[in-house]
């Protein structure tokens, strides 16, 4: 299949995919609120618990436990996934957008200043940045090796170098008429349409 091909697509359990991660074996969303574990195969909510923040945007999964943002109280949130308590949280620049996780340190888009963040995930501190390659900078996740992002006014998917910040390679349209989120499951890409509250599968190699 060629790049940007979807692969299948079926309704959201979740109103307005504000951010989506994986975990390996299920999806993670957001809402305002909410935070939802979602079923790949059939897109079924398996549970759902109160984010603790009410305007959460972003999510990101460690290999143990999630990490939210929230720009209503301007944090970065560590939760255990089971139970839905805060392990720990630490301030953010204003507005932020979604969250990656590396293996290492966490990652942050911020939607007004255009920049992406690479944050100490014990201190919160902010280690470096570059800028995004155009506005409005919503969805981001980690391949392994990369970073992939996308924009809600561009409709476009950027590969970006983590350590130049330039972008590899990119496509689009995204399949999604207002994209807000992305997600990477180790082969392909997963992303949400805030629009119509679809979610998408879609090739990238």
């Amino acid at each position: 299949m060629a790049l940007g091909t979807v692969i299948r697509s079926f309704p959201s359990p979740v109103v307005d995919i504000f951010a989506m991660t994986w975990d390996g074996h299920s999806l993670w969303m957001t809402s305002n609120t909410i935070i939802y574990q979602v079923d790949p195969i059939t897109g079924i909510s398996i549970r759902s618990f109160n984010s603790p923040d009410t305007g959460t945007v972003g999510i990101t999964w460690d290999g143990h436990t999630l990490w939210i943002a929230g720009n209503t109280n301007n944090r970065v949130y560590q939760i255990d996934p089971h139970t839905g308590a805060v392990i720990h949280s630490f301030a953010i620049p204003n507005d932020p957008s979604d969250l990656a996780w590396d293996g290492r340190t966490l990652w942050h888009t911020a939607r007004v200043l255009n920049l992406i963040y690479q944050i100490d995930p014990v201190t919160g501190s902010l280690t470096r940045s570059f800028a995004y390659p155009t506005n409005n900078p919503r969805g981001l996740t980690w391949d392994g090796r990369t970073l992939w992002t996308t924009s809600n006014t561009t409709r476009v998917f950027y590969q970006i170098d983590p350590v130049t910040g330039t972008v590899n390679r990119t496509f689009n349209p995204t399949p999604s008429t207002l994209p807000f989120s992305v997600a990477w499951d180790g082969r392909t890409l997963w992303h949400g349409d805030v629009n119509t509250d679809r979610i998408y599968q879609i090739m990238v190699n």
